[in-house]
Order: C-alpha cells, then sequence, then structure tokens
C-alpha cells in the first residue's frame, strides 16, 4: 500500500441531509475531508495534472454526490463518498469524513469517518 497521501480537508458542501421532515426540506452544511492513498511518484516527476489525481475533479464529484443522494445518515454519505472515489480515481484506500456542524446545537460539529481499501 503506497504511502503517498492526497488529501481533502473542509470541503464545504450544502445538501439534503437528516432523518427528520423538516431536515427532508432543506438542505444544511456538511465538511466533507478525504485522504487518498496513492502513488504521486510519478506525477511528482513529470509534473503533468494527467499523472496525478484532480483534486478539483474529486471536489466537483464529491458536491454532486452529496447534492444527488440525499441520504438520510452521514454514515450513508461517506459510504457513497469513498464508494465514488474507489470506483472513479486510482486510489488503494480511503479515509472519508463527513462532519454535520449544525445538527446539535451545544457541539461544534458532529462526525462520522470511514476508511474503505480497494478491491
Amino acid at each position: 500500500m503506497s504511502v503517498d497521501k492526497v488529501i481533502i480537508k473542509g470541503l464545504k458542501v450544502q445538501a439534503v441531509i437528516g432523518v427528520f421532515d423538516w431536515e427532508r426540506a432543506i438542505e444544511q452544511p456538511l465538511v466533507v475531508d478525504v485522504v487518498m492513498s496513492t502513488d504521486i511518484s510519478k506525477a511528482g516527476k513529470s509534473d503533468d495534472i494527467e499523472d496525478a489525481i484532480n483534486y478539483k475533479e474529486v471536489c466537483d464529484d464529491i458536491r454532486q454526490w452529496c447534492q444527488q443522494q440525499q441520504a438520510k445518515l452521514i454514515e450513508r454519505l461517506a459510504e457513497y463518498i469513498a464508494e465514488g472515489i474507489l470506483a472513479k480515481y486510482s486510489t488503494s484506500q480511503v479515509k472519508v469524513t463527513v462532519a454535520k456542524p449544525t445538527a446539535i446545537y451545544e457541539a461544534e460539529t458532529v462526525a462520522v469517518q470511514i476508511v474503505r481499501t480497494a478491491g
């Protein structure tokens, strides 16, 4: 497994998320962190985006997946994001954190974190 990582931290997304009827009628803020294990040596040598994981594309995909999934649970959304990244990008392992900062008034945020491996 590669020790190289591509990291996206603090991606802000507005999406329908939640189990209550009122939550299904609005968009709420989410914050997504992703760590992708991959070999970046080729991109490091070539300086060519074609040899790298395009993190702008990953961010665009995450936003789209969050908005189209309309999950009830952040656990489901994290799984969906991990599945999408492993299917589309050259990564051997992905760690996904999905935080819902407005879920509990007294808490700064609540979040789930999962790690999934390709294959």
